[in-house]
């Protein structure tokens, strides 16, 4: 072969293997390029400002704080979970390489003491790589403000109002003066002191002072024991039993309705008869103390002298013009409700765990009542009802004690304890219709006294009459063990034909023995109570078509702000 032409032919040999190593290593050199791109750039960066990473709060309160976000590749996007779940993300735009973020958030009230709520931050760049870090807050108890609570030289509490994010504490017996008004918001938390006799702490509202204490079912207002360590929000702490009583001594109201007494003015039961602001009665029975509503109180009763407590709520002479409704007393190492004389109209009454009588009245009250529940400690506790008409001084004094109870639910210690459903004495009536009773070894008795007016005196003029309820594991189960004629002295014979007239009422007021399917547990009915109903007398009344203090088709009304449910005594 001509040696020009192989020449030639390996120069183009050569050219083809130069172009094709160039274009290699054109492609490795872009390839590389694009590979420093990829690999080169440092990671995101984050840090919180301040450089802080955990802290604690309480709920309500905010936690706040700036996320600095960094990436030399430019920024992709930042997402914020809150206990792993999703909670908030950006995303961001080409060129943006730092960026301030601000995080604020609020503990919510479902958090308790001691929680963890863990937020995870991952910030990623363009370059797909990815930086994460946390911040953790403990859920911590909030600071209460306390405020100690003095009669101040007898000046009262004045004019003020009491707020639900403060706990006050009574220090001694605390007046509400004549012409004050004490507002207390609803949630609020009243504790009282422990001490005995001089030493006791209570709440008293004067005549002529007045109360709004306005709680309601989702925020009551909790009077209770310096010793419970129930905060603002709760409905029960965990320092206290729930049947511990006696730890401190109560709450009275007083007013200027009238009474039976001797006197236009009394003191009161409980607080020593040289303090004047312990008065009550007069000639006013609309008289107007305030508003007592969604009101809880508990551990009460503290002792004042020999055989001397206080009552959970003592209400003296208080008029019709005052408002008393969804009010429990819970365990009071005395009655749990008394009245003494006036006219104040009551509902949704809760009396539960009290160590002696449930529901006591004295000195002619005459209020009209509805929609009450007793329910007894097994262990402990007197009559569910102490009935009297006048004090000992004036027993058959007027104005009679005749008050009208209807759709009460008594739910009793049961046969073995030996105690007694009501008990009508010292010349007091009353009415009790559309109500239920239960398990009490005793049922209602009627006092007789030789020669002088008395209970069984009320029943015959119609002052006194128990119509139209349902009666089941009470005494005997019958009619004439159920009510029963009881000479006041030993020496007392009840006439012939008394008792025989009294057991006959039993059927002829329209009672009935049958099982309306009530128990502590749930006191809601679930057989029926309906039908032979009494008619309800007047406009304050609410006219249902059931006895006893629920709704069978209703709700349980004293569910979610009693001691009685949060304790769990309610089903």
């Amino acid at each position: 072969m001509n040696t020009d032409i192989i020449f030639i032919e390996k120069t183009k040999l050569m050219k083809t293997r130069y172009l094709l190593i160039g274009i290699f290593l054109a492609v490795m050199l872009i390839f590389g390029l694009n590979s420093c791109d990829k690999t080169d750039f440092a990671a995101p960066s984050i840090q919180l400002i301040p450089d802080l990473y955990q802290s604690s709060q309480s709920t309500g309160g905010e936690v706040a704080f700036t996320v600095n976000v960094v990436a030399e590749a430019g920024l992709a996007s930042l997402e914020v979970k809150k206990n792993q779940v999703s909670y908030d993300s950006r995303s961001y735009t080409d060129g943006q390489n730092n960026v301030l973020y601000n995080f604020a958030y609020v503990v919510e009230d479902s958090w308790v003491d001691g929680d963890e709520i863990v937020f995870d931050f991952t910030v990623t760049d363009k370059a797909d790589k990815q930086t994460s870090t946390s911040y953790i807050v403990i859920v911590a108890s909030a600071e209460v403000p306390v405020i100690m609570i003095q009669d101040n030289n007898s000046s009262g509490v004045g004019t003020t109002t009491w707020s639900r994010d403060t706990v006050y504490i009574l220090d001694g017996f605390v007046f509400v003066n004549d012409g004050q008004i004490l507002t207390i918001e609803a949630g609020t938390i009243i504790k009282g002191k422990a001490g005995q006799a001089e030493d006791a702490s209570a709440l008293i509202v004067a005549r002529g002072g007045r109360i709004m204490a306005e709680g309601t079912s989702n925020a009551p207002i909790i009077f209770t024991a310096e010793s419970d360590n129930i905060k603002p929000g709760e409905i029960i702490g965990s320092s206290l039993d729930a049947k511990t009583n006696g730890l401190w001594g109560g709450v009275i109201i007083l007013g200027r309705a009238s009474t039976n007494n001797t006197t236009l003015s009394k003191a009161i039961e409980g607080i020593p008869s040289s303090e004047t602001r312990g008065q009550y009665g007069g000639n006013d029975d609309s008289d107007n103390s305030g508003v007592f509503r969604y009101v809880s109180i508990r551990h009460a009763g503290t002792l004042i002298g020999a055989e001397n407590e206080i009552n959970g709520l003592t209400l003296g002479a208080v008029g019709d013009g005052t408002t008393v409704e969804y009010v429990e007393v819970f365990a009071n190492q005395d009655d749990g409700i008394e009245f003494f004389g006036g006219t104040v109209n009551t509902r949704y009454m809760v009396s539960a765990f009290n160590n002696d009588d449930s529901f006591d009245y004295d000195e002619g009250f005459r209020g009209y009542c509805q929609f009450w529940l007793v329910v007894q400690d097994p262990a402990v506790g007197d009559r569910i009802g102490e009935h009297d008409g006048g004090p000992k001084d004036n027993e058959f004094g007027s104005p009679y004690a005749t008050p009208q109870i209807f759709n009460a639910s008594y739910i009793g210690r049961g046969a073995d304890a030996g105690t007694r459903l009501i008990t009508f004495r010292d010349n007091a009536g009353g009415v009790y219709k559309n109500s239920i009773f239960m398990k009490t070894a005793k049922g209602i008795d009627i006092e007789y006294i030789e020669g002088s007016d008395n209970s069984y005196m009320q029943f015959e003029s119609g002052n006194l009459e128990i119509s139209h309820n349902i009666f089941w594991n009470v005494a005997d189960g019958t009619g004439s063990g159920i009510f029963a004629v009881v000479p006041a002295k030993d020496s007392y014979t009840v006439p012939v034909g008394y008792e025989e007239a009294f057991d006959s009422h039993f059927t002829s007021a329209g009672n009935e023995i049958s099982d309306p399917g009530v128990s502590a547990e749930n006191p809601v009915p679930t057989n029926n109570v309906g039908g032979n109903m009494a008619v309800y007398p007047g406009d304050w009344f609410m006219e249902v078509s059931y006895k006893g203090a629920f709704d069978p088709n209703g709700i349980n009304w004293a569910k979610g702000w009693t001691l009685l449910d949060a304790a769990g005594y309610l089903q």
